[in-house]
């Protein structure tokens, strides 16, 4: 008799710590991703609570309870991080909570040539935690600019296109220094000494460069159109360059989208601080976001005696140099002779 209640006992305690070593597995190794696909990313945010954490797991768990059991034994219940986490399917809750605690994920973002801060921003925004209006104070904040010797006109110009890699729980002001740190690092010494010999600051290279991008899509001709403006400022002539005419246009009427292909001469007359036909030398502020070429471009202009340009009907997309006015005035007639011929009004 004593022989079969040690049996059972065995028998009870070999099913007991078989149900313990079940459970210990499911709720530590076994498989708790409830998804098809074959990778879900998880954002958790910088204010988040650990009842934002779980709202934002649960759906992706067989077994939230398990997961939720598991994270208090480990300590992340009470110690979780923010960011951009990407969880595969077949991960066990160990698994999980590991990824949460160490693997948060960094995002490259490719930084477009833009018109304006406030689209750049917006466009980043949808790669960061940071949104946009944040991070469009965090640009305009008077210390700030104070301390950059910037302004609300130029303060794009630290902004340089180029891909970038962030982490997704960025903050505005994060994403800010980046912006400036990365400034920094592009303008190097030799960069630096070129804009001195020109006399110009960095945030005038960039905004002069932003009217050559905005001149010519033909990388080819970049360094001779620089070379152009060049000569008009060293000689105190007006840029009158027609890009500034179209974004002081699109300012005004604050219609980015639209598209114009013909400055009239009633556009020349349009009062912006950015209208280079009005004002002497450069604008307040870039027109757009120049790639890094047009800036290596005003940086390593050509050097010619050219002063006028305009644009070449007989190759599209490339423009005709000369070097006094009664010959501009020449080729710009036939251009609009050109232009008119194809109808284009604006």
């Amino acid at each position: 008799m004593q022989k079969k209640i040690v049996s059972a006992i065995a028998v009870i305690a070999l099913i007991a710590l078989s149900v313990v070593a079940y459970l210990s597995y499911r709720v530590v190794m076994a498989d708790n991703t409830k998804f098809d696909q074959e990778e879900r990313v998880v954002f958790i945010q910088s204010d988040a609570t650990i009842d934002d954490v779980l709202d934002a797991l649960s759906p992706l768990l067989k077994n939230p309870s398990d997961f939720v059991r598991l994270a208090k034994q480990k300590g992340y219940y009470d110690y979780y991080k923010p960011g951009r986490f990407v969880l595969v399917k077949g991960m066990s809750n160990n698994d999980i909570i590991n990824v949460l605690r160490s693997e948060n994920k960094p995002i490259q973002v490719i930084v477009p040539s833009m018109e304006r801060l406030e689209d750049v921003l917006g466009y980043v925004s949808q790669f960061i935690e940071a949104d946009s209006l944040d991070l469009l104070r965090s640009f305009n904040e008077r210390d700030f600019l104070f301390q950059t010797r910037l302004n609300s006109y130029n303060v794009l110009s630290l902004v340089i296109p180029n891909t970038y890699e962030f982490y997704w729980n960025t903050s505005a002001t994060h994403f800010r220094s980046r912006m400036l740190k990365e400034h920094g690092a592009f303008w190097n010494d030799k960069r630096l000494t070129s804009a001195h010999d020109k006399k110009l600051s960095p945030a005038e290279v960039y905004t002069l460069a932003s009217i050559v991008a905005k001149e010519s899509v033909k990388p080819e001709e970049s360094r001779t159109i620089a070379g152009v403006y060049l000569n008009r400022l060293k000689r105190k002539m007006k840029l009158q360059a027609d890009p500034t005419v179209i974004y002081a246009l699109k300012e005004r009427y604050q219609s980015f989208d639209t598209v114009i292909r013909r400055v009239l001469y009633k556009d020349l007359r349009i009062e912006s601080p950015y209208n280079t036909y009005q004002i002497s030398g450069l604008p307040v502020g870039p027109i757009t976001m120049p790639e890094i070429s047009y800036i290596d471009a005003v940086l390593e202009a050509e050097k010619h005696d050219y002063l006028f340009f305009v644009a070449d009907s007989t190759r599209i997309g490339y423009h005709d140099f000369s070097k006094n006015l009664s010959e501009h005035k020449a080729k710009a007639k036939a251009y609009t002779a050109w232009l008119n011929s194809r109808q284009i009004r604006r």
